[in-house]
């Protein structure tokens, strides 16, 4: 298979931007930079990290920045290392990025082929075969690194493998585990992890993203991108999606229906359903849960003080509405009746939190 239809269906990569593995810009997550050099200069790095945070929100471009300096033999020499910056021209850089470094193990679901589509999980096969590595000491003594990306692929049986030589990890060995749940990760696994948390990015450091892609990306107009960055969520993939006009605007649209409750607009919501009951409504009816789901965190931050008594209607119809997502899901059931409902549960809920 071609470059080219291999990167077109990676399953962990956001279409018309870099891999995380192919990315050196990097902004943000100072702190968690931080956490890692410090480790690197005293000599006393642990084993296993633990990266939580939202998706999209530079996980995996900073486990595979931790991965190629650790590799490059000329920061191995370095005791100073002032940054974790290794430039893209460099071997090590390279063969990162080819997935081809000796050291270097990384599970992932696998990517479509033309015989089949890209894996749902990784299989317990894939991590003793990539593990192996772990089995004989690196050919230059240095470091040898497995990236997990991301925890909630992995099966209970390729946990469980994982967790074996997490447990006892030969002798310059580094894990770097990505998880967008780090709370559901195996707690035997997190147990052993040092957990570093990234926070949201702030809209700086979002454009500065986006502005180190380059074309077609900056030619995007700047109300585009502000209008983005309301719903994006300190996400750089969420913003990236979100950098379509009709897009912003059905986001919108939904948000002052739900603005508007308890008292709800019967035809504008009759209209919606409608609309997102459509077998080509896919997209647009995952954007609509998105967005009801935004509102009501947003809802329950605002009132947080209120104690849990008063917010616990919009903690119940928030979980009700994502038992009723799944079953449609599953079932493949009518969404025009789900979405009227849904909103009449939203109704009362705002009612009864007031």
């Amino acid at each position: 298979m071609s470059r080219d239809v291999q990167d077109s269906v990676e399953p962990d990569q956001f279409d018309g931007a870099p891999h995380p593995r192919e990315q050196f810009a990097f902004f943000g997550h100072r702190d968690g930079e931080a956490a890692f050099l410090e480790g690197l200069r005293s000599g006393r790095l642990h084993h296993a990290w633990l990266i939580g945070g939202a998706q999209g929100i530079g996980k995996a471009t900073l486990a595979y920045r931790v991965a190629r300096a650790v590799l490059d033999p000329q920061k191995s020499r370095d005791g100073a290392i002032p940054s974790l910056d290794v430039p893209s021209d460099t071997n090590v850089a390279r063969q990162v990025a080819a997935l081809s470094h000796p050291n270097l193990a990384v599970l992932r679901r696998a990517p479509a082929t033309d015989k089949k589509g890209p894996s749902a999980t990784i299989p317990v096969e894939a991590v003793r075969r990539a593990l192996g590595m772990f089995g004989s000491t690196a050919a230059d003594g240095g470091y040898r690194v497995c990236i997990v990306d991301s925890a909630e692929d992995l099966t209970i049986s390729s946990a469980n493998a994982l967790l074996k030589v997490i447990e006892e990890p030969p002798p310059r060995s580094l894990f770097l585990i990505v998880s967008h749940a780090p709370q559901r990760v195996l707690p035997t696994i997190r147990s052993r992890c040092r957990r570093l948390l990234l926070r949201p990015l702030d809209d700086h450091d979002i454009k500065a993203t986006i502005a180190s892609l380059g074309p077609p990306w900056t030619e995007i107009p700047a109300d585009l991108v502000d209008q983005a960055l309301r719903y994006g969520e300190g996400s750089v993939r969420r913003t990236l999606d979100l950098l379509d006009a009709d897009k912003v605007a059905f986001i919108d649209q939904v948000t002052r229906l739900l603005n508007g409750l308890p008292k709800a607009d019967t035809k504008q919501v009759l209209a919606l359903a409608e609309a997102l009951s459509r077998r080509d409504a896919d997209d647009s009816y995952e954007l609509a849960l998105e967005t009801v789901q935004r509102w009501v965190s947003e809802r329950l931050h605002e009132r947080a003080g209120l104690g849990a008594s008063r917010l616990a209607p919009l903690v119940e119809v928030c979980e009700k509405i994502g038992r009723s997502a799944r079953e449609i899901d599953v079932f493949n059931l009518d969404r025009r009746p789900f979405i009227l409902t849904m909103f009449d549960d939203l109704a009362d809920a705002v009612r009864r939190a007031a």
